[in-house]
């Protein structure tokens, strides 16, 4: 649910990718097992999905769908989705994609995979296994890394941060993680003052990662490593 809308209402991936993502890590799990390699292949299907959901839409980010993030009024919200219908026809969109999803999935996975390479292959798995969580929730994650498939969008340690952040909180006894929530608000208002109020992976690295290669090579080399001990200790808040 925090994932919807972007983040949070902030308008960037859509929410369905997020899931679908986290989807294609548990496949992964179930397939492959823990390990760099299951990782490996978790990137390379979320990569794939985020290419099938551009293709349903021609685009990924949920702004740029409904032209509304949490800055619209309650308003324009209500003309979006209730007056031009937008609900059903993201209802549409999900159960559309949900198909496209699954394909490319099942696809990306029964493929050999490419050597893995040395851990750490994924930064949002890192921050997962730095947070306490088991190989299966880490492989889970992995394919959020660099901006959910290396596609450089809003940061995919941020989105595993606030995804286990929101499961630690409801282990705690809350009934339900909202918009609202003020601990994960607390969350995303740390990790933007890190990185200078910038949200998208290609932003703060100053470039988009070419592979899982090139990726994992910057995460041995301490690339985000403060951003990733900042969400590890904000989202570790409630812990499991």
């Amino acid at each position: 649910m925090p994932l919807a809308g972007g983040i949070m209402q902030h308008g960037y991936q859509c929410g369905m990718i997020w899931g679908a993502t986290l989807a294609a890590g548990a496949q992964a799990y179930r397939l492959l097992g823990p390990g760099p390699r299951a990782e490996t292949m978790a990137v390379i299907a979320a990569k794939r999905i985020v290419d099938a959901f551009r293709a349903c839409t021609g685009e990924i980010n949920c702004f740029e769908i409904t032209d509304i993030d949490r800055s619209s009024s309650a308003m324009k919200m209500i003309y979006v989705f209730l007056i031009k219908g937008k609900t059903f026809r993201c209802m549409r969109l999900s159960s559309r994609f949900a198909k496209a999803a699954f394909k490319e999935i099942n696809s990306a996975l029964s493929e050999n995979a490419l050597e893995a390479p040395f851990p750490p292959v994924s930064c949002a798995a890192l921050l997962a296994r730095n947070m306490g969580l088991s190989d299966m929730h880490a492989t889970m994650a992995a394919g959020l890394a660099g901006g959910i498939g290396l596609c450089g969008g809003a940061c995919g340690a941020l989105g595993a941060a606030i995804w286990i952040f929101g499961m630690n909180s409801l282990k705690q006894g809350v009934a339900k993680i909202d918009y609202k929530d003020p601990g994960t608000l607390a969350v995303i208002e740390k990790f933007l003052k890190s990185t200078n109020y910038k949200f998208e992976c290609s932003e703060i690295v100053g470039r988009k990662f070419e592979n899982i290669n090139d990726h994992a090579s910057y995460l041995q080399g301490g690339g985000c490593s403060a951003i990733i001990e900042l969400l590890a200790t904000a989202g570790n808040t409630r812990r499991c």
